[in-house]
C-alpha cells in the first residue's frame, strides 16, 4: 500500500544559481507558468498552509527555492515563467536561472511540469515541454485548479490537454490544491521518485 500521508517537508534556502544549492540525494523540480499554483501545490503536498510562499501577485517566485523531505531527498520550486510585472531583462535573467539549474543539478531526478488545468497549456508550456524533450529529461505534466473546470467539461478537458502536450491522457495527473483532488496520488508518487 502506497504512503499517501503529507509529505514532512521544511524549507532550506533560496538560490540564485544552481551551484548555490547543497548535495541531495535526489531531487524534484516544480515549473510552470506564474500563476499556475506551484507554491499552492507544494503547501497541499505537505499539508502546511504556510510553507510555500504563496501570493496573488503572479511572478513573486524569483529564486530557486528548495525544501528538504525527510530522508534528505529535496524539491525545488523554480520562478514561473510568463507574465510577470517584472523588467525583460529580470525575466531573461529568471529563464537563465531556471535552465542552468534543470541543465547542471545532476541530482535532479523528475521535473514536474505544472500546466493550468482551467485555461489549457500555454505556448510557453509548450515551448517549455518542447525544451525538456530536446534536453533528454525526465518530465511529468501535472494539471493544476482541476476544480476549476466544470465536471461536465473535465473529460473533454483531459483529452485537450493530452492532445497539446503530445500526451496520452493517463500520462497527465490532474489535481486541486484547494479541494485535495489527487494529491494523495501525487504524493505516493513522489515517494516513490525519491526512494
Amino acid at each position: 500500500m502506497p504512503d499517501t500521508s503529507p509529505l514532512s517537508l521544511r524549507f532550506v534556502q533560496s538560490a540564485t544559481r544552481v551551484g548555490q544549492l547543497p548535495p541531495s540525494p535526489a531531487e524534484i523540480a516544480f515549473v510552470g507558468r506564474s500563476n499556475v499554483g506551484k507554491s499552492s501545490l507544494i503547501n497541499a503536498l505537505a499539508n502546511r498552509k504556510g510553507l510555500a510562499h504563496v501570493s496573488n501577485t503572479p511572478g513573486r517566485t524569483q529564486v530557486v527555492n528548495l525544501y528538504e523531505l525527510a530522508n534528505a531527498t529535496t524539491f525545488v520550486d523554480l520562478p514561473g515563467y510568463g507574465y510577470a510585472k517584472v523588467s525583460k531583462t529580470q525575466r531573461s535573467s529568471w529563464q537563465a536561472m531556471i535552465e542552468g539549474y534543470l541543465l547542471g543539478r545532476e541530482e535532479l531526478v523528475m521535473t514536474l511540469v505544472l500546466v493550468d488545468g482551467e485555461v489549457g497549456p500555454t505556448a510557453l508550456d509548450l515551448q517549455m515541454l518542447e525544451w525538456l524533450r530536446a534536453s533528454d529529461l525526465a518530465h511529468s505534466v501535472i494539471a493544476t485548479k482541476m476544480d476549476k473546470v466544470k465536471s461536465s467539461q473535465r473529460d473533454t478537458r483531459k483529452r485537450d490537454i493530452a492532445a497539446k502536450c503530445f500526451l496520452e491522457r493517463g500520462d497527465i495527473s490532474w489535481v486541486s490544491a484547494s479541494k485535495g483532488t489527487g494529491i494523495e496520488d501525487l504524493r505516493a508518487r513522489v515517494r516513490l521518485l525519491l526512494s
